[in-house]
């Protein structure tokens, strides 16, 4: 058994400037250089690997089957949701249903702005509350780019905007996460982040609309803007606070929806905004008819269902997974921190993953509209030829970020930030912001940096609980630059070997954003403590459904699945 050591150089500041170089060639190669994702992702698995080895004396063997075993989870289950989100996608395409979708949506409003906030913004967050790992980014994005947004803008608008529901993703499992971890109370956990995100939730629809289109744009639509970011923030204040982690996501994605389309029932913007490429005047949109539009928007019903059901029922579904341990690297690594053996296992939660709910929606939803089976067949693989490359891509992002964590390259840089004293609290956002770039998720960082969050926060007189919140609540700000996020909203929108440029157009706001979560906590900290619960113990989780809970869920989706396939087929004769 190998001891990780997350100071080989005998200065935690030396240690974590040595641990940061793959970053920072990785930023290079990106930003500077221009390089594309593939080669980019071969250099920073090249480096780490190097000075994992050679720094942090790690044996060969186990670097590389911790590579390995990062690659395996970028193929799957990451690579799986985009694979069955682009199918969906393509299937509603192909049907000729999405022009139906995109012309309901013009009906609605034809101001870009407005679009990008009922579907980025609002939309997105409930992809995110009810998948996340990907979801969200990759159908938002296929949605704006069919309906004529820039790829490129369309993909940019997404990762920003898929920025205040993450730590709430998934259903809660960000926070579940960090509670199992820290053994932190997680109502309390759920009452701090919602202290928290709500202010970036109402700020994100003024910004993403002051990105497109000025201040001079905002103007006109800021109406709506507070409409939907205050709805939105409210919500997710009152749900985090009262009912828990599960559902503030999806209960504000519907309340903001709600009420920005009663708003533009009642209003409209003076000046419609549209992009330099389109014409000052189109013609309005006509609405079509209303059974064409519910015919139209039956696959995204039936995808919400469906991963609806999925995250409720998932310790039923995860019973027919099965675990592989890791050769040579399950419990061949220890942590001289907890003295625990690391776990190094593969779960091929074949039937549980989102992805697979994603893309039993898309087959039923080919079933619905009469494409046929010889027509999903095409439509798979026409997606599978599509994603080979962006496969490969997080496949090299996930293997540098498994051996990252493994050799301990990513402690020593936590530990650095860790350090910082009366400056901690700034500080811990960015900790958390650190550990979601490396790993592209919130739940990893917050597993990887929950701890030592809470055991700095104790050793410094700072709220444990605020410190691990703001793990969470920081690494949000890192997801629209991460590069397996990159590689994804790349994938769904046909930017495959333009990564650069789209990390390019996020890394300043990701900068801003985490930066203002800072100053936020560190005003939790000191000024505003009265905002901070009490650190409690964990009184646990529900992390299992009793039978009949879970049949009668079942039941339910089943039934529901049936009645929205039935109408589809009865339009689409």
């Amino acid at each position: 058994m190998w001891t990780q050591t997350f100071d080989p150089l005998g200065h935690p500041l030396a240690s974590a400037a040595v641990a940061a170089i793959p970053i920072l060639a990785l930023l290079w190669a990106l930003v500077i250089a221009r390089w594309s994702a593939v080669r980019a992702g071969a250099l920073t698995l090249g480096l780490s690997l190097v000075i994992a080895v050679g720094v942090y004396r790690m044996p060969v063997t186990l670097a590389v089957m911790a590579s390995i075993h990062g690659a395996c989870y970028g193929v799957f289950p990451i690579s799986w949701i985009v694979f069955g989100a682009l199918t969906l996608y393509q299937v509603t395409v192909r049907t000729g249903r999405f022009d139906v979708l995109k012309h309901s949506i013009a009906a609605l409003t034809d101001d870009r702005r407005l679009q990008a906030l009922l579907i980025a913004f609002s939309f997105g967050a409930f992809l995110e509350g009810c998948a996340g790992f990907g979801a969200p980014v990759a159908i938002a994005a296929s949605m704006l780019v069919g309906l004529g947004f820039d790829a490129r803008y369309a993909a940019g608008l997404c990762l920003i905007a898929n920025t205040a529901p993450v730590a709430f993703g998934s259903i809660g499992i960000p926070l579940v996460t960090a509670s199992q971890v820290t053994g932190l109370d997680l109502h309390a956990l759920s009452q701090m982040v919602g202290r928290q995100l709500p202010v970036l939730s109402l700020a994100l629809p003024f910004y993403l609309i002051v990105l497109m289109s000025g201040w001079r744009g905002l103007a006109d639509v800021w109406p709506a803007a507070l409409v939907s970011g205050l709805a939105f923030a409210v919500t997710q204040f009152l749900v985090s606070n009262y009912l828990g982690p599960a559902l503030p996501d999806v209960l504000s994605a519907v309340v903001s929806i709600l009420a920005l389309v009663a708003l533009l029932s009642i209003w409209k913007p003076a000046r419609a905004f549209r992009f330099a490429h389109e014409p000052d005047s189109v013609v309005r949109a006509v609405s079509p008819p209303a059974h064409l539009a519910i015919a139209a928007w039956i696959p995204f019903a039936l995808l919400t269902l469906l991963v609806s059901t999925w995250g409720l029922i998932q310790p039923l579904l995860d019973r027919a997974t099965f675990v592989i341990a890791v050769p040579l690297l399950d419990h061949a690594v220890l942590n001289p921190d907890t003295g625990k053996a690391l776990a190094a296992t593969y779960r091929v939660n074949w039937l549980g993953a989102a992805g697979t709910a994603v893309l039993v929606s898309a087959a039923l939803s080919a079933i619905a509209l009469r494409l046929g089976t010889r027509g999903f067949g095409a439509v798979c693989a026409d997606t599978t030829r599509q994603l080979t490359r962006s496969v490969a891509t997080i496949a090299l992002f996930l293997a540098f970020a498994f051996l990252g964590t493994a050799s301990g390259m990513t402690t020593a840089l936590g530990r650095a930030m860790a350090g910082t004293g009366a400056l901690f609290p700034f500080f811990a956002p960015i900790v958390g912001w650190i550990g979601v770039f490396i790993t592209g998720s919130d739940t990893s960082a917050n597993a990887l940096f929950g701890r030592l969050q809470q055991v700095s926060a104790d050793r410094l007189g700072v709220s444990p609980v605020l410190a691990v919140a703001a793990n969470s609540s920081g690494g949000v700000t890192a997801k629209m630059i991460s590069p397996q996020s990159i590689a994804v909203a790349c994938a769904a929108t046909g930017l495959v070997g333009r990564e650069p440029d789209l990390l390019r157009f996020t890394l300043p706001h990701s900068v801003g954003l985490v930066l203002l979560m800072g100053v936020l906590t560190w005003l939790q900290a000191t000024v505003f403590s009265w905002m901070v619960p009490a650190a409690m113990p964990s009184v646990g989780s529900a992390s299992a459904m009793p039978a009949m809970n879970a049949g009668a869920i079942l039941t339910g989706a089943a039934v529901g699945a049936v009645v929205l396939m039935l109408v589809a087929r009865r339009v689409a004769r």
